[in-house]
């Protein structure tokens, strides 16, 4: 039996990778002479591009780009040839910022423009970027600030690219912007589908998790508003461009790249359509699995992607109340791991031996099957 173990990262508790092989650990009690293949997903949220390097052994590099907080840091990149990958929670995530520190109007995201440079200086063609889990709320402000771009007040006095401007500025220089090449593609990871402004957009969403007041919203979105009307409007109707507090907004309109679905992108550079061709079973997860789950993120993209007929398999921290009868997107079953009642801590810190005990009773039911 070929048995194709592909989730996402369970999200503060344990990477993709770790998912799978604790998936896989158990099933192999049960099943000893079955083939397991780990194909770790991301679905363009925290851990995707740790799961696309595992899966295409890309080789892991530094660049030195100026920092949250303004001092040079050093952020970390995955190469192979003239392809690379990087994360912007790799630099701005929130497991990044010390909660004391958690302004997303004062989070420097410089660096991400400066780390697209770097890549192009290298001979880089192509750029996937994941954008999810970030601590900031610029508008895509720093990404234009680390390509050159320079922002003014009505005085005519430089302003920090970060957030806070947003309520002064009044003039753009382009003097000094580095120019994307035409024969380098910059694609965005994306998860969301929320746009930049408005009640479904990044401000809205996600900017209380990152560390903003209610009261702050329409304030902060209406100077998003206002940056993108001077500078390229059409970006305003882009389905996606709220994704990363805005940092999608950012790179399309000043990086020239393009929003593609994370999962989908993700399963096309592992080659999963080729490896499960011939697959027995597939066996997705993530943390949670509920309503959301449906608008795109792993699980239910694997499903989608898994040939008819091949049962798919959710092995999940939680399974949420709102979810369709099953089965639903391929899903034939779903199970949550949780083994008793207990504190969050401990439950996040004992998900690999949750994981493989549940992964251990499947495979005990698909070994009754077999006899």
């Amino acid at each position: 039996m070929k048995i194709v173990i592909a989730p996402d990262s369970f999200k503060e508790s344990l990477p993709a990778s770790e998912v799978a092989k604790a998936i896989k650990r158990g099933l192999q009690k049960a099943l000893p002479e079955s083939e397991c293949l780990l194909l770790p997903v991301g679905d363009g949220g925290e851990g995707t591009v740790e799961a696309i390097k595992n899966s295409l052994d890309l080789v892991e590099k530094t660049a030195l780009v100026t920092g949250p907080f303004g001092d040079e840091v050093q952020m970390t990149y995955v190469q192979k040839g003239e392809l690379a990958l990087f994360e912007v929670a790799d630099l701005v995530g929130l497991a990044k910022i010390p909660i004391e520190k958690r302004n997303p109007l004062e989070i420097q995201t410089k660096g991400i423009g400066q780390l697209i440079l770097h890549l192009i200086d290298q001979g880089i063609k192509e750029i996937y970027i994941g954008v999810g889990g970030t601590s900031s709320n610029d508008g895509g402000l720093g990404i234009a600030a680390g390509l050159g771009y320079k922002f003014y007040d009505k005085n005519g006095d430089e302003l920090l690219d970060i957030g806070q401007s947003l309520f002064e500025i009044t003039d753009i220089s382009k003097e000094k912007v580095i120019s994307i090449p035409s024969d380098v593609r910059i694609k965005i990871l994306a998860d969301v589908t929320n746009p930049l402004c408005g009640t479904h957009g990044a401000t809205y969403t996600f900017g209380k998790q990152k560390g903003l007041k209610p009261a702050q919203f329409h304030e902060v979105d209406s100077a998003i508003e206002r940056l993108y009307d001077k500078v390229a409007p059409e970006i305003l109707k882009l389905e996606g461009a709220g994704a990363g507090g805005g940092i999608a907004a950012g790179l399309c309109a000043f990086a020239g790249a393009t929003i593609v679905s994370g999962i989908h992108t993700c399963l096309d550079l592992i080659g999963f359509d080729q490896k499960v061709a011939d697959a027995d079973l597939v066996i997705v997860g993530e943390g949670r699995l509920d309503a959301q789950s449906l608008a795109g993120k792993a699980p239910i993209g694997v499903a989608k992607r898994t040939p008819n007929g091949v049962p798919v398999i959710a092995i999940c921290g939680s399974l949420s109340e709102d979810l369709p009868p099953l089965p639903f997107e391929n899903i034939v079953a779903a199970f949550s791991i949780l083994e008793k009642s207990e504190p969050l801590e401990d439950s996040l810190k004992n998900a690999d031996i949750y994981l493989e005990n549940t992964a251990t009773n499947i495979g005990q039911l698909l070994a009754l099957k077999k006899n």
